[in-house]
């Protein structure tokens, strides 16, 4: 299921099953290349420690990032991207709330994105930063 097209019209981005199934958001409206993911925690997102799971966050941080390195290449068109890799640090941890993460452009060329990436809870406390690397890729069928 395709997300609402953007009032800027911009192409919407298309949902993922693991979007849906995770429940997190996408906002590319950021006219600086920004991209945020937000997501509303849930007891189904904690760890057996009954915090946010380590892998959650470096879900949310590609998300973001990912899409960046996106919009990066063409904002018009938003082309796929594959990770290369992506660095993560964790910083704190977090129960409840939204979180937010935040991907912005670094640098890059015709082929590779680099970008930073951080997630942070609604009071603004730091739970984890990342620097990935994405490629620009062409799908084939």
């Amino acid at each position: 299921m395709p997300s609402a097209r953007p009032e800027d019209g911009r192409p919407a981005v298309k949902r993922s099953g693991c979007q849906n199934a995770v429940g997190y958001e996408i906002d590319l409206c950021d006219p600086d290349g920004f991209a945020r993911c937000h997501l509303d925690i849930g007891p189904g997102h904690l760890n057996s420690q009954d915090v946010l799971h380590g892998g959650v966050i470096a879900m949310l941080l590609d998300v973001a990032c990912g899409n960046a390195a996106s919009a990066f290449f063409d904002r018009e068109e938003h082309p796929v991207v594959l990770t290369i890799s992506l660095n993560t640090s964790y910083v704190s941890a977090v129960r409840q709330g939204r979180v937010t993460a935040i991907g912005r452009p670094a640098g890059g060329g015709s082929k590779l994105a680099y970008v930073n990436g951080e997630l942070h809870h609604e009071d603004g406390t730091l739970i984890a930063t990342a620097a990935g690397v994405f490629k620009r890729h062409r799908l084939t069928r």
